[in-house]
């Protein structure tokens, strides 16, 4: 039912407003459901990789042995960058945030691609692939820089996520530590039509190429509402301090109307299936490491505050936070880590976009005036 005063069908923010048909993520926000290609993401985040995921994504079906070895393979070999696109991330690095160079850099390989008008579908897989294996080494780059250490170059024999880890702290990740991290990324691999994703597809819909698609998803996702917030958490964390400040702290945030961050979602109702995911790594994670389960602890008490006074409950970055922190990962890269998960995602709705490809052109309500009397430059007040 349309708003008031308003044309049937017009929904503020196109909310559940079905934009497109799709094949890759089912969400249902009701029950706390998720599923990439019609798996549950708790089956897909207990037995798979990353790269298990990014299959999935991309070519619609789960890889056997050989294949997941050979795509593993070819990612691996793809994760090295080109010369100026370091030098560019070396000439502004002090002046630009982790997303604004990521953003930058993704833009810049377009640069070294002489074929990037090439319109075949096995095209845009591969650089499809190419992005996805380019994304950790940018950022891992980009905070290697930052903080005036020398730059680590990708180890082929890593998978994935160790060796993004490998990059950033300098040091191989126990198995521990990797698959971590490999369960945040695919837990973040993919969310339906969220706004980054469906502002790649809005690209991909004008034929643009898959650099540019890239670009866009990355400077959505770089605006406050939708990426990021697993560093607002953990500053709240750190604000709250303890576990007995929490129940006071997070009064005073609902009396002031204020935001809980990390709690709540627009799509769920319920709670979200991958921060219960999340969880259970935070806590198992936390256990015995330096913080002594002390955010953790903070983290369960805000949960259980939230639920019992507003029945809202964590998203998909509220555990997120901690994870990081445990890993040495600094909060200032958290975008750009959900942006290394989410190429994943972007990349398979492109290639869904190019398949049955229709301009993405809605209609907007005009709330303006209407023939207004034009008044020459030399009689206007």
């Amino acid at each position: 039912m349309a708003e008031q005063g308003l044309p049937e069908g017009f929904k503020k923010g196109l909310e559940d407003i079905i934009a497109a048909e799709s094949k890759i993520c089912k969400i249902d926000g009701q029950n706390g459901k998720l599923y990439y290609r019609g798996y549950r993401i708790e089956d897909l985040a207990e037995h798979c990789t990353y790269e298990e995921t990014c299959y999935l994504l991309l070519y619609g079906k789960l890889p056997t042995k050989k294949e997941l070895k050979e795509y593993t393979k070819m990612l691996a070999s793809m994760r090295n960058v080109p010369k100026y696109v370091v030098k560019i991330l070396k000439e502004t690095v002090h002046k630009t945030t982790a997303m604004e160079a990521l953003r930058t850099a993704v833009s810049a390989l377009a640069g070294g691609d002489e074929d990037v008008k090439d319109v075949k579908t096995d095209y845009h897989i591969a650089i499809g692939n190419s992005l996805i294996a380019k994304f950790p080494t940018l950022v891992a780059y980009y905070h290697r820089l930052n903080s005036g250490q020398k730059i680590i170059k990708p180890k082929k024999s890593l998978g994935y996520a160790a060796n993004f880890l490998y990059m950033v702290n300098g040091k191989i990740p126990s198995k521990e530590e990797a698959r971590a991290i490999d369960v945040d990324f695919i837990l973040h691999a993919e969310h339906g039509f969220n706004a980054s994703t469906f502002a790649v597809r809005i690209t991909i819909s004008t034929l643009s190429d898959m650099y540019s698609a890239m670009t866009t998803g990355i400077g959505v996702l770089k605006g406050p509402l939708h990426g990021g917030a697993a560093e607002a958490v953990f500053g709240q964390l750190k604000q709250i301090g303890s576990v007995e400040n929490v129940e006071p702290f997070v009064k005073n945030v609902l009396a002031k109307h204020d935001k809980m961050m990390g709690i709540g979602h627009r799509v769920y109702k319920t709670y979200d299936p991958r921060a219960r995911v999340l969880e259970k790594e935070a806590r198992k994670f936390s256990e015995g490491k330096k913080s002594d389960m002390k955010w953790y602890r903070i983290a369960e008490k805000i949960s259980q505050v939230m639920q019992r006074e507003k029945n809202l409950y964590p998203n998909v970055d509220f555990f997120s936070a901690i994870v990081y922190d445990e890993l040495g990962l600094p909060l200032e890269l958290d975008s750009t880590i959900f942006a290394i998960a989410r190429s994943a995602g972007w990349v398979a709705h492109a290639l869904e976009q190019y398949e049955d490809n229709r301009l993405i052109r809605p209609l907007e309500y005009y709330t303006g005036p209407i023939d207004l009397k034009f008044v020459p430059i030399g009689e206007r007040k």
